[in-house]
């Protein structure tokens, strides 16, 4: 069976659509009937139940799926080999990055990398971590690196950095010189926070919610996209945020904010590797997941705290 066609098969079964099936694999929809179609005459099978509302899986299309997956799976284990036998160390690369990892960690490692294997076709895409899962289960991109703890069954999550979560505030902003910042507090202050769904607000209301405190308890005056706005926000006396520490460098080292930790709470979380489950690394991928750790226990990203990998 022919390789594209099993991918345009196992893509319109997952997404249930011929239209969005198109989509990620950046192609036309006549492109996608026609391999399906060429694909059930070589079957002589009906795969699919089409309606102009929806797509339905035959029974033999719920037969040839895991099939088809593990077909493509042995093809792509193959090629990999092979290069790695002729040693050839080229290839494209897509990662996805949510936005403190991609803004202020990747460049770290990005240069000698790309130094190293110069053949390598890299591209670097930043969302927040919901959105780099769902890039990853379309096979928009090869790898991901997320700020938080989803649970999916289709991607698997491997940690490789710890990280603190640290308030911050125009360094007037508060009118004690007191360090600590109680709940009651914080309760009461102007709080800027990221958009539903990025990392860094996903662990925010996960500690708040512990320590008691509901988003309906807290005193959010802006919801921002981006870690730069945020700062910019709170350098201007709007409010407080809570933002990665790996992200305030410059601005702490030129006193344009303050760092404060809330009583009795402490905002750490992990990076993490995700990928997707039933997918073969490409040999550019492994490559800059172990460059990526080799790196890191160089100690080239600061404070961050190498973790033991883990497929679990």
């Amino acid at each position: 069976m022919n390789y594209e066609r099993l991918k345009t098969f196992i893509a319109v079964a997952e997404k249930k659509s011929f239209s969005e099936a198109a989509k990620i694999l950046y192609v036309t929809q006549p492109t996608i009937t026609s391999q399906v179609k060429a694909l059930e005459e070589e079957l002589n099978t009906k795969l699919f139940e089409r309606t102009t509302k929806k797509v339905a899986m035959t029974q033999s299309a719920h037969v040839l799926l895991n099939y088809a997956k593990e077909i493509v799976r042995l093809s792509d284990s193959a090629k990999k080999e092979i290069l790695q036998m002729e040693n050839t160390i080229n290839g494209d690369l897509s990662v996805g990055c949510s936005l403190t990892i991609g803004e202020y960690i990747l460049p770290t490692f990005l240069k000698r990398f790309i130094d190293s294997y110069p053949l390598i076709q890299m591209s670097v895409k930043i969302a927040n971590s919901n959105a780099i899962v769902e890039n990853l289960k379309d096979q928009l991109i090869d790898v991901g690196i997320i700020e938080t703890l989803i649970e999916d069954p289709q991607i698997i999550l491997e940690p490789i950095f710890e990280d603190e979560l640290i308030l911050i505030a125009a360094p007037d902003y508060f009118s004690t010189n007191e360090p600590k910042v109680s709940l009651n507090q914080l309760k009461e202050t102007p709080l800027i926070v990221r958009e539903k769904g990025s990392g860094t607000r996903a662990v925010m209301d996960n500690y708040l919610k512990k320590a008691g405190l509901s988003v309906n308890d807290l005193t959010i005056v802006m919801e921002l996209g981006s870690t730069e706005a945020i700062k910019t926000a709170v350098e201007s006396g709007l409010g407080v945020s809570f933002i990665s520490k790996s992200a305030i460098k410059k601005e702490l080292k030129l006193k344009l904010l303050k760092t404060y930790s809330i009583k009795n709470i402490s905002f750490y979380r992990y990076f993490y590797i995700a990928f997707r489950k039933d997918s073969v690394l490409k040999s550019s991928t492994e490559l800059f997941l172990n460059d990526l750790r080799n790196r890191n226990q160089e100690k080239e990203v600061g404070t961050l705290i190498h973790l033991q990998t883990s497929n679990g």
